[in-house]
């Protein structure tokens, strides 16, 4: 890539390694060097700064000092650390909403849940969906904006947004293809419609663990990776 300004080249190579990232194309913990990144687009390395320091701001990549940037790594103690908050803080706020959500937040969760229902989840190629990942984050949303307290889910949204990267990778790096998410979404939106307390956060307690343990495997190999 040689034409544009260069905020519009940031964003091209920007937009790139993020997806590349997702895809699991360039693993966790991998090096993300600025000579070699410049060669593939063709931009100059303050065009690459600049595109690798947006990626570190989203949680994408950590900057490393005095050496520049890497994909974020997958570990096992952020990982787990990362799924025990969730489960306790979002079932949580679930049983405040299915406590206090009225009429409107019944619809809210319905719709949300419909959109999800008929988007394709991937592409032809087998690439995930971007509209899917959209739909999935507004449908978990949803179901937790009826709690009544907005401390309470900005918590909840901090910890889904720090998790955001896992939900991707539990595909494409824990090739957890056979995952059945229509199941698990809809005994999710049922308990939930149900004013079913325990089925309902027991079902999304599930569906939370599930993206752990298949990232549990890759997980655990990269942590030995990285130790030797």
């Amino acid at each position: 890539m040689t034409s544009g300004d260069p905020t519009t080249r940031s964003a091209f190579v920007h937009a790139q390694l993020r997806e590349d990232v997702l895809r699991g194309v360039l693993p966790p913990g991998s090096r993300l060097r600025f000579v070699e990144l410049a060669e593939r687009f063709s931009v100059s390395q303050s065009v690459v700064r600049e595109a690798l320091t947006r990626l570190a701001e989203q949680g994408l990549a950590v900057a490393m000092p005095q050496q520049g940037f890497r994909v974020r790594p997958l570990t096992l103690a952020d990982l787990d650390e990362l799924t025990e908050a969730r489960i306790e803080i979002e079932t949580l706020v679930l049983r405040r909403s299915i406590q206090r959500g009225g009429l409107a937040w019944e619809s809210s969760v319905l719709a949300a849940h419909h959109t999800l229902a008929n988007t394709p989840l991937t592409f032809p190629s087998g690439d995930v969906n971007p509209e899917w990942a959209e739909a999935h984050d507004e449908f978990h949303s949803a179901t937790l904006r009826g709690c009544g307290n907005e401390r309470l889910l900005s918590i909840a949204s901090s910890l889904r947004d720090a998790a955001s990267l896992y939900r991707w990778w539990s595909r494409t790096v824990g090739h957890d293809e056979n995952r059945d998410h229509a199941l698990e979404h809809r005994q999710i939106l049922d308990a939930t419609n149900a004013r079913d307390e325990e089925g309902a956060t027991r079902a999304l307690a599930q569906h939370i663990q599930r993206t752990s343990d298949a990232l549990r495997t890759a997980a655990s190999e990269a942590s030995h990776q990285q130790a030797s």
